[in-house]
């Protein structure tokens, strides 16, 4: 029963992670928690590893088309890998009713994210006849980062909701290269999570592999499908179930609890 379950919430995530890139994953650790009936220290660093695969694998076309930012990349990760290790020894000493408060916050950041206008761009990173100030960029770069690290140890979240408007809004950078390098980012961010979370925390392997198996196979299919999809209007409605769900974590934590 277990296994089926997992099955069935993986492809439901796969699927929200396949038509909308990573920010579908901010609903893996509610699934994981309310669905699987995992804790929040379990249901972190299985989220981690279903943030890390998706965003690996969709990460090599853009790496194969030359739209990642390899240095800006390097710059956030250097910044998010510590802060993703401090956010993740934070998280081991808060309890269980402050994490999921928490998550529900940061998911209500993340559907006003997913509504907001894109339109809006930076310039601290703007190309000039093909080079980057770095001296302007990489401190922006790293206030970043440390902030998408920190929130990765807390909650289990890749951050892609965060970095990409980071990325376009604040430092300028093309809307089709942000996305191929906030993969590289997540990725390097996840794993680091997944190392300092899975010490001590007892996982049940047969159901986490069925989960991320699903999610990762649904995730393929539905990308090639987001490809001839409306993502704008399944963005706004994906942001409302965000809401709803954030709302469900807040009443279940802090009402019925």
């Amino acid at each position: 029963m277990a296994i089926a379950t997992g099955l069935a919430l993986g492809v439901v995530i796969g699927v929200l992670l396949g038509l909308l890139g990573g920010g579908g994953s901010i609903l893996a650790v509610p699934a994981l928690v309310y669905g699987m009936g995992f804790n929040i220290e379990q249901a972190i660093p299985i989220s981690l590893i279903v943030v890390a695969a998706a965003s690996a694998v969709g990460v090599l076309p853009k790496i194969r088309a030359k739209q990642v930012q390899w240095r800006m990349a390097a710059i956030f990760a250097a910044a998010g890998i510590p802060a993703t290790i401090a956010g993740s020894a934070i998280s081991a000493h808060l309890p269980q009713p402050v994490l999921m408060t928490g998550f529900a916050v940061v998911m209500a950041v993340a559907g006003i994210r997913m509504l907001a206008d894109r339109n809006a761009t930076g310039t601290a990173c703007t190309i000039h006849a093909g080079h980057v100030n770095w001296r302007r960029c990489a401190p922006r770069s790293i206030a970043a980062g440390l902030l998408v690290g920190l929130l990765t140890g807390l909650f289990g979240v890749g951050g892609g909701f965060l970095i990409i408007p980071a990325l376009v809004v604040v430092l300028g950078v093309e809307m089709s290269t942000a996305i191929g390098t906030s993969l590289l980012i997540i990725i390097a961010n996840s794993v680091a999570g997944i190392a300092s979370h899975l010490h001590g925390i007892h996982v049940e392997w047969q159901v986490t592999a069925a989960f991320i198996a699903a999610a990762m196979a649904t995730s393929l299919v539905a990308g090639y499908v987001g490809t001839r999809t409306n993502t704008d209007r399944l963005q706004r409605w994906f942001a409302y179930l965000v809401f709803a769900v954030a709302a469900y974590v807040l009443i279940d934590t802090l009402i019925l609890h």
